[in-house]
């Protein structure tokens, strides 16, 4: 499946404009363009920029599983540490693609360095 067959799905699920009853866009739209990390119920947690998303599931493009991480700062915890401070070197991420994950799910926005440091890791082999 291709990145415009992915964006046709993703449009399907989506509610209608006439489902916007007070003129407001769905929540969610604020994060179209970011860098983030998701983490949903069985895909985990996967980092990348947001093409489209909905209460129903979410496109990443340049989507990288972060099969076990740390942040790069110590101070900080689990993936929201992550996403402030970026990777150590000892996480183990998999290669980029565009993903469609549509189940629960929750976004995290990531800052200019984490970006930059989880597009940047080193991608894992299989042992």
């Amino acid at each position: 499946m291709n990145i415009d067959d992915l964006i046709k799905l993703a449009q399907l699920l989506q509610p209608s404009k006439g489902d916007q009853t007070d003129g407001k866009l769905p929540l969610g739209n604020q994060f179209i363009g970011k860098y983030v990390i998701v983490r949903s119920r069985n895909e985990g947690i996967n980092a990348g920029k947001v093409l489209e998303l909905d209460h129903t599931g979410v496109i990443l493009e340049d989507a990288r599983r972060l099969y076990y991480h740390k942040p790069a700062n110590k101070e900080l915890s689990w993936y929201e540490g992550v996403a402030l401070e970026g990777l150590s070197k000892d996480s183990k991420v998999g290669a980029e693609v565009t993903k469609l994950i549509v189940e629960d799910y929750s976004i995290t926005v990531c800052t200019k360095e984490a970006e930059k440091s989880i597009r940047g890791a080193k991608t894992n082999a299989q042992s």
